[in-house]
């Protein structure tokens, strides 16, 4: 018998298909389960759902911005007695990655350590001043920035 015999199995094929006396049939969902494909590279997935994630480039602030900034921090020191309140606008590198977003959080000022370049919160958080964008109080109000 030749391989491209169109009668090879003549001989079977309309044979009745075995069932077993003493196990329970399977079912067409465990069936398919058993040969489901394994993830043959795994972290593959996560790989391509980092390379599509986008991060934000950290905005260089000029000289003027500088300036006004360090004013407001300068205000904050001279209110801490007060735990003044302020909404701040920082920059978050990411760990993975070029670049890094941007996030707004309204704090409590505990401290402002100048030798540290750090605002401590009252939660203890610590923003690094170098990555603070904008900081927005109550006390700026009246104060001509």
């Amino acid at each position: 018998m030749s391989e491209k015999d169109p009668h090879r199995y003549d001989d079977i094929i309309d044979l009745p298909r075995f069932v077993s006396k003493g196990r329970k049939h399977m079912s067409n969902y465990d069936r398919a389960a058993q040969f489901a494909p394994f993830d043959a590279l795994t972290g593959y997935d996560e790989a391509i759902e980092e390379t599509g994630r986008t991060t934000d480039e950290k905005v260089m602030l000029g000289e003027n911005e500088i300036v006004m900034l360090d004013q407001k921090f300068q205000i904050l020191r001279a209110h801490i007695k007060e735990r003044p309140a302020v909404t701040l606008t920082y920059f978050v590198p990411d760990l993975y990655k070029e670049g890094g977003s941007y996030k707004k959080e309204e704090v409590i000022v505990k401290r402002i350590d100048m030798s540290q370049h750090v605002l401590i919160s009252d939660d203890n958080r610590r923003y690094d001043l170098d990555y603070i964008v904008c900081a927005d109080s109550d006390l700026f109000i009246d104060i001509d920035l």
